[in-house]
Parts: C-alpha cells; structure tokens; sequence
C-alpha cells in the first residue's frame, strides 16, 4: 500500500486565514486558532460598521438639511412634512447635495414648499 500524505487542504485552509490576519498583533497573526477567533471577531465588527454608516450618513444629511433650511426660516421638520404634502420625492441625499452645491435651487425648493 503507498502512503498517503496528508495536511494539504487543511494547510491551505490556514494560509488562506492567516493571509487575512495579516497586520494583528501577536499571535493574533500567526497562530491558527488565535488568528481565527480574532478574524471572525474583526468580520462581525466589519459587519455591523457596515449597518452604522448608513445611520451615521443619515445624521449627517439631516444635519446639512436643516442649517440650510433654518437660513430660509423654515424648521426642518416643517421642510420636510410640507415635501411629504407637495408630493416632492427627493431623499435627504439629495436634498443635502442640494443644500451644499445648489442653494439657489434649494431656495426654489424651499419656497416652493413654504406655500403648501
């Protein structure tokens, strides 16, 4: 009977993680079962960072939305309840571009708004 050499899939497998674990410290980066806690950890934040910048992103455009709109007179909760009423579609993405790089148009916005 020939014999039989083993460890190949299981080597790749360790070296497709520790390539990923490349920059931790310690053993977090060298030794397979610490690397292998520390990179499913690193994932789970990765993940949820990901969740956490939309909100923060929202925030942000709110925040944006509403200088501008106080600088016409118009409370932003106003703004946008008087959008939701005129049947205007524009995300607050949008809005808050507007706000920055068209604030003549976002005037036009906001006065055509202020009459509903």
């Amino acid at each position: 009977m020939s014999r039989v050499k083993r460890g190949v899939i299981t080597k790749r497998r360790h070296k497709r993680l520790l390539k990923q674990t490349k920059g931790f410290w310690g053993q977090r980066k060298n030794v397979f079962k610490r690397a292998k806690e520390t990179l499913m950890r690193a994932m789970a934040f990765a993940y949820k960072g990901r969740k956490l910048k939309k909100r923060d992103f929202r925030s942000l455009f709110i925040v944006r939305i509403n200088a501008a709109c106080k600088t016409h007179g118009v409370s932003y909760s106003k703004f946008i309840h008087n959008l939701k009423l005129a049947n205007v579609l524009i995300n607050r993405k949008m809005l808050s571009q507007m706000a920055i790089l068209e604030p003549d148009a976002f005037a036009q916005l906001v006065t055509l708004v202020a009459k509903k």
